[in-house]
């Protein structure tokens, strides 16, 4: 027991040197390696003062050498002013030296003025004397004059006043009865005027030939099935078209009447669809009246597309274009006006570049000049004012509006422009053939002319110029006076009215000249 506890005891002594022994060496540990720690702390520390310090260094240096860089520049952009300088210093030196020069010259022009000034001086006083002089020869004279008629100075500016006075009534009087009888001439020439262009408006002929159309038959039984029964049929179509139709004793034909082109071609589409259908009653009519009615207005929106494509009039309101589109169905004295309103924008553009214009505009002004004709059946007045209208109405340039209104002067000329529309619009219409007039017919109308002036007395020579729109009269100064040719232009004009048949009007100029010969011997 007791050699138990000896061992017991002996293990437990053991046992505590063993942790006493083992606490001071991890304690050793411990403190070798917070002195290896701290030893490593220094280094980095040292390490990073002269990493630093390096920095600190190459940053001085850099900014030494920047520094240096900023000094050239500045020295050089000092150098470049300062040769600026020295240059606008020796401009100014050259300038001053020009200017005095130019103050010397100025001095010198001032001594030679004052010279002049006084030379002129000395003349005016001459002058003076001598017109001094003058007067006193004019008074001796006068009174020698007065001595010798009897009479004083102011009798004589009577006599005189009232010789003036006398005359001047005279010349007044004969004045005013010229003026009167133009006016009369005048009045009557343009009363016939009006007459005439309402009778060309009116003439029955000339109105069927321009607005009926003719659709060819089969045969004669489809005459009745268009009339229908008890007239359904006709009645339907004239409803849904607006025009009338006219059935006669024309052999398998039937003639569409009515003043509206563009509803006439849809009547004659409309009824040709049907005879070739063959189904004719008024749902049916209806159904292809409508369908036409689109076909046309898409032919007339595309029409007036490329018309305006053609000219490069872009950017035009909607409803310009349409119009425009619309001519393709109106003609005039046999012309296609939307042909004619091509031609004249081309023409247009043509003349306007050669006077160096603005060529799109002029184009732009002679396509639209005749769009009052595509509503002038629907609308009353001329058609140059119900295309200015309409032209205003959509936007069209102030310029352009007014050139349409002038193209045939229902209002005056005011620009190159106004003057170019109307040449345009008299060459499209007046050149052989544009208006489908027979090569012979046109030679034949200019012979006419020409007999026609020729049958007058006292006439030499006469000559049809611009295709028949004038015609030239050269008269015998000798058997024709002044007032005489006045009273021949308008008897040959009379005669032209009367004789002949032509599209538009024709300008007659009677010329008389008189020459006065003599040799020297």
């Amino acid at each position: 027991m007791e050699m138990n506890a000896v061992t017991l005891v002996s293990s437990g002594i053991f046992l505590v040197v063993g942790i006493v022994a083992g606490f001071y060496l991890r304690k050793k540990l411990l403190e070798g390696n917070q002195a290896n720690i701290e030893a490593q702390r220094r280094q980095i520390i040292e390490n990073a003062i002269q990493e630093a310090e390096q920095i600190k260094k190459e940053a001085s240096l850099q900014s030494k050498e920047e520094a240096y860089q900023v000094k050239q520049e500045a020295e050089k952009e000092i150098q470049a002013s300062r040769r600026e300088i020295k240059d606008e210093q020796r401009r100014l030196d050259r300038k001053l030296d020009e200017v005095q020069h130019e103050l010397v010259n100025l001095e010198k022009r001032e001594l030679r003025l004052a010279s002049k000034e006084g030379d002129c001086a000395a003349r005016e006083r001459a002058f003076e004397s001598r017109e001094k002089e003058m007067e006193s020869l004019i008074d001796q004279q006068r009174y020698k004059l007065e001595t010798i008629a009897g009479i004083g100075r102011d009798e004589a500016k009577k006599l005189l006043m009232e010789s003036i006075e006398s005359e001047a009534r005279m010349d007044a009087a004969k004045r005013l009865a010229r003026i009167e009888n133009e006016m009369k001439l005048a009045a009557d020439r343009k009363g016939k005027n009006i007459l005439a262009l309402a009778i060309a408006r009116y003439a029955g002929d000339y109105v069927a030939d321009k607005t009926v159309s003719m659709v060819l038959l089969p045969n004669e039984e489809m005459k009745g099935r268009i009339i229908g029964r008890e007239g359904r049929n006709i009645r339907a179509i004239e409803a849904a078209t607006g025009i009338d139709i006219i059935i006669d004793d024309t052999p398998e034909a039937v003639i569409l009447s009515g003043f509206n082109p563009i509803r006439r071609e849809i009547a004659r589409r409309s009824l040709e669809q049907l005879i070739s259908d063959g189904r004719i009653h008024p749902a049916r009519i209806e159904e292809v009246v409508e369908k036409v009615t689109k076909e046309i207005d898409v032919e007339i929106r595309e029409a007036g597309e490329q018309a305006t494509f053609d000219v490069g009039a872009h950017g035009m309101h909607v409803e310009l274009v349409n119009l425009i589109g619309r001519l393709k169905y109106r003609t005039s004295y046999g012309q296609n006006i939307l042909q004619h309103s091509l031609e004249v924008a081309f023409l247009c553009g043509v003349m306007a570049a050669e006077l160096g214009l603005d060529v799109k505009k002029a184009k732009r002004t002679g396509l639209l000049h005749d769009i009052g004709k595509a509503v002038d059946h629907e609308v009353e007045g001329s058609h140059a004012i119900i295309g200015r209208d309409l032209a205003r109405k959509y936007g069209e340039g102030d310029d352009i509006v007014y050139a349409i209104g002038a193209h045939h002067e229902d209002q005056p000329p005011q620009s190159v422009l106004d003057i170019l529309v109307q040449s345009a619009d008299a060459l499209s219409g007046a050149r052989p053939g544009a208006r489908k007039e027979m090569l012979q017919s046109y030679v034949k109308r200019l012979e006419d002319l020409e007999n026609i002036a020729n049958g007058f007395k006292g006439v030499e020579k006469s000559y049809a110029i611009q295709a028949g729109r004038d015609l030239r009269i050269i008269v015998d100064s000798q058997k024709v006076k002044d007032d005489e040719a006045l009273l021949m232009s308008q008897d040959i004009a009379k005669t032209i009215e009367e004789q002949l048949t032509y599209p538009g009007q024709i300008r007659v100029t009677v010329i008389r000249e008189t020459r006065a010969v003599e040799y020297a011997k």
